[in-house]
């Protein structure tokens, strides 16, 4: 594995040594270089554009593209743009177009105003603006072509879409997050045409206007206000097989006319997935050996579906209501060996076959208005209300068996019924508008989380149940944000400036009751615990743009991560009698404060050198309970301290283009949880390589071989985990002039997705293996029909994202 990533990286990296470039010069009228002037390089066959440049402070440019017939454009404010004849380019020799001359423009009649074109490439303080609006990228491509040719990202054979070489990049629509992911954004942005976009914009340094958890990368996407009218959609269907096959299929619909826009769209997903799980435990003068086999059986339906109310050309009015249905039947087929550690005696088997039945509903209303001129005034307004109504029903069995399995010794059964609802309000506003020559922009929001969690366990006792109202209870959790930022950037000669300050209150209240013999809730006796706490985090950014091609940037921002509502949920969730899951309702959130260096060499080569410090950071410790039993919970270690170096370019010669990053770090997690060697105190120099690698084989095919390799890190705070890596291969084909497109790939093709982790910790090792079905055969076909030219419907999220994510599994 190690050797084929290797090779693939020399590859690549001696295709870019060998390729060779196209150059020039940009001078006004008196031979005065230019600085900052936009190059445009296009196939000469369509017009097509093929990449972007800007010059240095000697005024000099350069393309590394493939052998071919282009011709350049040349802008800058203030000149006539400049087009030059086609010419030929050939690989591995140097083309030196000379001198390029602009003329200034002039005033012919007095009175007449001389209005002139935004630069093609903008550099911000916290952001780099691809303006797309009126250049020739307008006709002919889609959102996925441009953002392929933009400066600093990359997508890989599934179209994911990293920035900077950092993955997990977020999509913004006009400002607001998408609720999109995966398939289903590749599919609205291969849909989203260029004619209807305005500008991209490339956000490295999220400012106070954006909630403050997280900290991932956004790319905002600005659509033009055009009126174009008619109908679009697609059509997707996909098969997958791994160990069991899985199926998908989907449709999109788009109708705009001058004054209502109706748009939606429904996907369903069947899938049958099994996972081996195996929990190796050694504890006092025992072990327990795990092995389990998880199958689950799933079928989601997602839909969105809205409305927008073109008031007038300035203010919009829209409606919007989405959600996911799903039905989930995890099994866990599972078999402990418990034995004595001194002999390596086994004494006991335990077979514990869970059978599981869950349901996961959500759905989300929002209403929105969004106002703004052409004097800088924008207004946007979002009003939310979702739920989640989610059921967990689990018969536990747990039978014990001589070494032999041979005679039953006793058994243990069990059933839990633990129904979760969890109701989200909230009210966002922004506005900005032009200040001291920059921009202002001052905004607040509120929510308001509750969430009733209700745990039923039974033992079943010769076909009977009995509640145990010892180990049953009502918990209920009640949440609320208000929040209020500004946020100020502006440009000088040689420097771009951004800062802001985001103000969030949250006050919260958890309170557990104990259940009654019969069911019911005793309220007159309660646990309760509440949290009333200020935050404020603070963002700034300054950015060094003497000279274009080599660009130096300071970034600190400070951010908080508030655990998913689940995480606080104090119920059990069994795999056997001597394993389960539960949470932890003092888990507080985790603040993170970095500074970061970065250098963006040539609009490609991104190197960055950056220091996390985070308070009270989430970890999943493995702890024990009655000497022997295990259970995983989360809780929050003292500190964890970062410093990570990273480099990307991406490279393109003749038929081929690649992508390599390298992101190296080293990490620091300490804690002390007192008593029973319960220290944590783990270091570790990790690194990471990603590559991607596109081949153009003619006839609209085009092929990919991807791969990763991640080296033994720190996982969850206590876990040492081992190598991971693997490697992707696919093939597409577009087919009837670009409306239709079919693909196969198979993911991981050598199976070395697996995790394998160990732990030590209050007493007891644990080494954890986890093999998913990773390995699969992948076929897809997306068909686009209708019109080309109709604007997109506006894919307005909802001012409840953060919330939402975080009432999901995983979120937080």
């Amino acid at each position: 594995m190690q050797k084929l990533v290797l090779f693939i990286t020399l590859l690549s990296i001696t295709n870019f040594i060998n390729a060779q470039k196209i150059t020039g010069l940009i001078k006004d009228e008196q031979e005065a270089v230019l600085v900052k002037a936009t190059v445009s390089l296009y196939k000469a066959k369509d017009s097509a554009i093929v990449k972007l440049a800007i010059t240095d402070n000697d005024g000099n440019f350069f393309f590394k593209p493939i052998s071919g017939n282009y011709f350049i454009t040349v802008s800058n404010v203030g000149f006539k743009p400049y087009y030059s004849k086609p010419f030929n380019w050939t690989a591995n020799t140097d083309l030196l177009l000379g001198n390029i001359v602009l003329i200034k423009m002039v005033k012919a009649l007095e009175g007449v105003t001389v209005t002139s074109k935004k630069p093609m490439i903008e550099v911000a303080a916290d952001k780099t603006i691809l303006n797309v609006e009126g250049t020739i990228n307008a006709v002919g491509s889609t959102a996925l072509d441009l953002l392929r040719k933009s400066p600093g990202v990359t997508l890989d054979n599934d179209d994911n879409i990293s920035l900077s070489g950092k993955n997990g990049a977020q999509i913004f629509i006009d400002g607001k997050p998408s609720p999109l992911m995966g398939a289903d954004l590749a599919t609205y942005l291969q849909n989203l045409q260029s004619a209807q976009i305005e500008a991209i914009e490339l956000i490295t340094n999220p400012s106070a206007k954006y909630e403050a958890a997280g900290n991932a990368g956004i790319i905002n996407i600005r659509l033009k206000k055009n009126k174009s009218f008619g109908t679009n959609g697609s059509i997707n269907v996909g098969f997958a097989i791994g160990i069991y096959g899985k199926y998908n299929g989907g449709i999109s619909l788009n109708r705009r006319n001058s004054k209502v826009n109706i748009f939606g769209n429904y996907n369903f997903n069947h899938a049958k997935n099994l996972a081996d799980f195996r929990l190796n435990r050694n504890v006092g003068d025992s072990f327990f050996n795990l092995v389990s086999n998880r199958l689950q059986l799933s079928n989601t339906h997602g839909f969105k579906t809205g409305i927008d109310f073109f008031i007038n050309k300035k203010s919009t009015l829209g409606f919007l209501i989405n959600g996911t249905i799903a039905d989930n039947l995890p099994d866990n087929l599972s078999k402990t060996t418990i034995g004595y550690t001194p002999t390596n005696t086994i004494n006991r088997l335990l077979i514990a076959d869970n059978k599981n039945q869950t349901t996961q509903n959500n759905i989300n209303f929002n209403s929105n208005y969004h106002f703004v001129d052409a004097n800088g005034h924008d207004l946007n307004i979002d009003a939310d209300y979702g739920f989640f109504r989610n059921t967990n029903n689990q018969n536990q069995p747990n039978y014990y068996y001589n070494a032999a399995g041979t005679n039953e010794l006793s058994h243990a059964i069990y059933r839990f019924i633990a129904p979760t609802n969890i109701d989200i309000y909230s009210l966002k506003i922004d506005y900005e508008q032009i200040f001291e020559k920059g921009k202002l922009g001052i905004g607040g929001k509120a929510s308001y989380v509750k969430t009733s969690n209700h745990f039923e366990r039974y033992d079943v006792i010769n076909s009977s149940t009995m509640l145990d109202a010892l180990r049953s209870n009502q918990f209920n959790y009640t949440e609320n944000v208000n929040a209020i930022y500004f946020n100020y950037n502006r440009k000088y000669k040689n420097i771009l400036l951004q800062f802001g300050v985001r103000a969030e209150n949250t006050v919260s209240d958890g309170q557990s009751f104990p259940l009654n013999t019969n069911g019911s809730v005793n309220y007159t006796v309660v646990k309760q615990f509440k949290r009333s706490y200020l935050d404020f985090f603070p963002s700034a950014a300054i950015t060094f743009n003497k000279n274009p091609q080599s660009q130096w940037s300071i970034a600190y921002g400070r951010r908080i991560d508030r655990p998913n509502y689940q995480f606080l949920n104090p119920f059990e969730f069994k795999l056997d009698e001597y394993n389960y899951r539960k949470g932890n309702p003092d888990l507080q959130p985790q603040y993170t404060n970095s500074i970061s260096i970065t250098n963006l060499y040539k609009t490609k080569l991104v190197t960055k050198l950056s220091y996390s410090y985070v308070k009270d950071v989430f970890a999943q410790i493995t702890d024990t309970v009655e000497t022997n039993k295990s259970f995983i919970t989360n809780k929050n270690l003292a500190t964890q301290n970062i410093v990570s170096l990273g480099i990307s370019y991406p490279f393109q010669y003749k038929w081929y283009t690649g992508f390599v990053a390298i992101n190296s770090f080293y990490s620091n997690y300490k804690a002390d949880f007192g008593g029973g060697n319960r220290i944590i105190n783990l270091d570790v120099f990790a690194y990471t390589c990603n590559l991607q690698n596109s081949f153009k084989l003619g006839n609209s095919f085009t092929g990919e071989i991807n791969g990763f390799y991640n080296s033994p890190t720190i996982w969850q705070g206590s876990f040492k985990s081992k190598v991971q890596g693997g490697v992707d291969a696919g093939l597409q084909k577009n087919l009837w002039q670009g409306k239709a497109t079919i693909k196969a790939s198979i993911t991981d093709i050598f199976l070395t997705q697996s995790f394998n982790a160990e732990s030590n910790f209050a007493g007891q090792k644990s080494n954890v293996f986890i093999q998913n079905e990773t390995r699969q055969l992948k076929i897809n076909f997306t068909y686009r029909f209708g019109s080309n030219q109709v604007k997109a419907a506006r894919n307005r999220s909802t001012g409840s994202e953060e919330e939402s994510k975080r009432s999901q599994a995983g979120g937080g």
